[in-house]
């Protein structure tokens, strides 16, 4: 697992340049809503103690000097982080406890947790699908944007009005946490139960983590919320890795997840 964190670049020297990473993590400790991602930090974190937390979680140079090329995942760290976040998804099967997944990736890692959906599936838990096509407005780059919250294989993800129909997208690229929220509520309403476990990636984790809700996740080097969310003790695992990569380069981390768990394939 490890050489094939390393021979796809999912972790080493990563796709994330040091410059996004370090902007991000200045825009973080500014509080810019578009990093927070659905967090609110219970600590002032300045830029030293950001890049100090992600070096300590991810691997990167603590050096602020250090401001071109690749940003580097140590790929010990991210085996550690796969073993416990295995490990909770183990916890959650062992009880059959409900469980949502989610993600803002989902070109590159929809078919990495619909197969951990089969596999909760299989093993007796619930995989819930509350507010299925509820609309969601969504601040972007290009203004506020409403897309449709959609279900694929057991995983949330939005997609823009009409998209489906026509088949071109696997979903919307977003980061924002109003997706959970919209689901959370629904299913708090009477739409379903809570979830025990949210699983899944950018605002589905912090969004979740931030309302009480056991989240564990994906994030790369220029994603802090999630690591400043697990040092925080909102988030339970965060798993550092280019979250970007061709979606192939996560079977294996899809196969090695659900042996560790115990959960069929």
């Amino acid at each position: 697992m490890r050489s094939h964190l390393l021979s796809s670049s999912l972790a080493g020297a990563v796709a994330t340049s040091r410059e996004r990473s370090l902007t991000r993590y200045r825009m973080f400790a500014a509080r810019d809503p578009r990093v927070l991602i659905g967090l609110e930090p219970k600590y002032d974190w300045c830029f030293a103690d950001l890049l100090h937390l992600m070096s300590q979680r991810c691997g990167v140079s603590a050096d602020p000097k250090d401001t071109s090329g690749h940003d580097v995942i140590d790929p010990d760290r991210t085996m550690v982080a796969l073993d416990a976040f295995a490990d909770r998804l183990a916890t959650v099967a062992a009880t059959g406890a409900p469980v949502l997944l989610g993600t803002g990736h989902p070109h590159r890692l929809l078919g990495f947790y619909a197969a951990l959906a089969a596999g909760l599936s299989a093993a007796g838990c619930d995989v819930l699908t509350p507010a299925q096509g509820r609309s969601v407005d969504i601040t972007t780059r290009f203004g506020v944007r409403t897309y449709n919250l959609d279900y694929v294989r057991g995983v949330a993800l939005m997609r823009e009005p009409g998209a489906r129909k026509a088949g071109s997208e696997p979903g919307a690229h977003t980061h924002s946490p109003l997706p959970v929220r919209v689901v959370l509520a629904a299913a708090a309403d009477g739409a379903g139960p809570l979830p025990a476990l949210v699983v899944g990636d950018h605002g589905w984790v912090c969004g979740a983590g931030q309302l009480g809700i056991e989240a564990i996740g994906l994030a790369d080097s220029d994603d802090p919320a999630l690591f400043v969310g697990e040092a925080e003790g909102r988030v339970s695992v965060a798993v550092p890795l280019d979250d970007t990569v061709r979606s192939d380069y996560y079977r294996p981390l899809t196969r090695y997840v659900l042996n560790r768990a115990c959960l069929s394939q």
